[in-house]
């Protein structure tokens, strides 16, 4: 049996809780939001401009979504995948879910089988794979498949050809990080169009690679040196991957989160005091993604550990406005006084765990620290409803709505669960986009 057919068994075999769904309205709340935020943004003014200069189908149209979610860096994160499941999974189950007519709980129930997909197969490519391949992208499209599969009715065998379609179509390089390139949200675009149209042609009898994983050809061979491949199946009991996932509560690269949640607690200690020195202690994959003392632009700084933590030790706050050429020059001197180093426990609790700790010394020579095994926004730290409402509240204001528009509409969504009729949240985004 290949790991594939495996893998659909499990999620389709898992129960679904009324809790369950609520937790799918709740992410699917914070992606759309994040996705009006997105087109506000110089980044967004592009794909918008490129997506009115041609007629655009359904698919592409979540393409664009998935894009827009991902460009300010607010959207959700999977820890032990690495993964940002929300912007290539809801997208794709909103558009396909209005066009097909589903219902509430099924278009609910497919976000919950897409962020299965995605995550656990994101836990099995292993550490070694995200040094290169940005794992939003290359396992992405399994979890738009496997999403899509769902809301199309798809059989076993449809859906196992489906994801290996999806998982053929895998791809996406961290080289865009080097010059703050716009590719990354392009990873999250593609990753949920290629899904959607390999469980469409499934639905026509177009095959696909059963074991598109495991195989000798297969994505571990190609793209993984130290894969995983039991954590596909592992704990088929426990929680869907879904609540398991984190919300970022600040719009930065997440690796740099643990340290952020430190900073904002010297922030208060320090009162004012003048800093010295900033010592940041981390996991590997920090450093791997965020190693940039000197970012030259504000995507840059946003995978900054080093402005980061010196914009929140400042300002007590991490916000849009944290990442201008004005606050970049503002940390400056700061950031020349910090030095990172890669230490345990952070180093072997990741990627189950993402931590850090931030020591400071005044420059009168008081010594301040603070420390997090998971930080704000994780599972074992969530943000409450209320938290939730008021991101997604500002994010949609950001992106064009008024506060009347943007709390109704978060109503709507959080009261997906008990709706009969589902509202059409993917057309009402696109037609604000004045797109053919």
């Amino acid at each position: 049996m290949s790991l594939t057919k495996s893998l659909i068994e499990l999620i389709r075999s898992k129960p679904i809780s009324d809790g369950d769904l609520e937790s799918a309205a709740m992410f699917t709340l914070d992606s759309v939001a994040c996705a009006y935020a997105g087109t506000a943004t110089p980044v967004g003014d592009k794909l918008i401009a490129w997506a009115r200069s041609s007629e655009l189908d359904d698919k592409r149209r979540a393409m664009l979504m998935g894009a827009l979610t991902h460009i300010t860096e607010t959207d959700d994160l999977h820890r032990a995948s690495v993964t940002h499941p929300g912007c290539v999974v809801v997208p794709a189950t909103l558009s396909l879910g209005e066009r097909t007519g589903a219902s509430t709980h099924k278009i609910l129930s497919a976000i919950l089988h897409g962020y299965e997909a995605i995550c656990r197969i994101g836990a099995a490519v292993g550490p070694t794979h995200y040094k290169v391949w940005h794992n939003t992208a290359t396992c992405g499209p399994y979890g738009s498949a496997m999403a899509a599969a769902t809301l199309l009715d798809l059989d076993l065998e449809q859906t196992i050809h489906a994801l290996g379609n999806a998982g053929t179509q895998s791809s996406g390089f961290w080289q865009f990080i080097e010059t703050g390139a716009m590719s990354k949200h392009l990873h999250a675009g593609r990753a949920c169009e290629s899904g959607w149209i390999a469980a469409e042609l499934a639905a026509h009898g177009f095959t696909g690679p059963p074991q598109i994983l495991e195989g000798e050809k297969g994505m571990f061979a190609g793209m993984c040196i130290d894969p995983i491949p039991e954590a596909i199946l592992a704990n088929p009991n426990g929680r869907w991957q879904l609540p398991l996932t984190s919300i970022k509560p600040w719009p930065s690269c997440r690796h740099t989160h643990p340290a952020i949640d430190c900073a904002l607690e010297l922030h208060g200690q320090l009162n004012g005091a003048g800093i010295a020195k900033v010592d940041i202690l981390t996991y590997q994959a920090t450093l791997d993604v965020c190693d940039r003392p000197e970012p030259e632009n504000e995507y840059q700084a946003k995978f900054s550990l080093y402005h980061c933590v010196a914009i929140a030790l400042l300002d007590g706050e991490v916000k849009f406005h944290s990442f201008t050429e004005q606050a970049r020059e503002q940390t400056r001197e700061l950031r020349n006084a910090t030095t990172v180093q890669v230490v345990d426990p952070f180093a072997s609790n990741y990627p189950s765990s993402w931590g850090s700790r931030v020591r400071v010394t005044g420059t009168d020579g008081t010594k301040f620290s603070a420390e997090r095994k998971d930080c704000k926004g994780d599972p074992e730290l969530a943000l409450s409803e209320d938290e939730m409402r008021i991101k997604a509240s500002d994010l949609m204001q950001y992106g064009g709505l008024d506060e009347a528009a943007s709390q109704a509409l978060c109503e709507q969504i959080l009261s997906l669960p008990s709706s009969a009729n589902p509202p059409a949240l993917f057309s009402t985004f696109i037609d604000r986009l004045d797109i053919k």
